[in-house]
């Protein structure tokens, strides 16, 4: 009896892990080589090469693809072959779903490279230095970007180099995601 009680607690403990890592958001930044609106996925190749099955429901936001034609041929929700993008995503067994695609470009995120110098209290800003020396803040938003900040911030102490990309909202810079460089 104690051998079946220790073996439920044990496979409890491992459904609440495995339960609790599916909500996990990660992202990605690469460019769509593929577009199946009736699948209702895109297919993204990150800078290494590795292709990504991008699945979207009801409840994907899609950021900076507004200014394309509704129906044009090989496009989903503004987006299309060709188009830089910033997937936010969760995984559920072997399935990727986005929460988030945010176009990167005209009408979309910008982009801006540099050094972090300063993780503001909580990861609520961050401070990215350029090339040229000028500093700038950005705000940042979500749980899944202020542990990266968090993260790419700890790395800043050796040298560490970043692209933030981010929107403009009230004349407030807000960072939507970081890429370690």
């Amino acid at each position: 009896m104690k051998k079946l009680i220790t073996l439920l607690t044990v496979a409890g403990f491992l459904a609440v892990a495995v339960w609790a890592s599916d909500d996990v958001v990660s992202a990605i930044h690469g460019i769509i080589t593929k577009v199946d609106e009736t699948a209702k996925t895109i297919v993204v190749k990150t800078g290494d090469g590795v292709e990504h099955t991008i699945h979207f429901v009801d409840k994907t936001a899609v950021y900076g693809a507004e200014g394309v034609a509704t129906g044009a041929k090989d496009t989903f929700h503004g987006l299309k072959e060709g188009s830089e993008v910033v997937a936010h995503y969760t995984v559920k067994g072997t399935e990727s779903t986005a929460t988030e695609v945010d176009k990167v470009g005209k009408d979309g995120m910008k982009a801006t490279e540099g050094t972090v110098t300063k993780v503001g209290e909580g990861g609520k800003t961050v401070t990215v230095k350029a090339a040229d020396g000028t500093e700038q803040t950005f705000e940042v938003v979500g749980h899944d970007t202020k542990v990266a900040a968090q993260d790419t911030a700890k790395g800043a102490t050796k040298g560490g180099k970043v692209t933030v990309y981010y929107t403009e909202k009230a004349g407030k810079k807000v960072a939507h995601f970081f890429e370690k460089l």
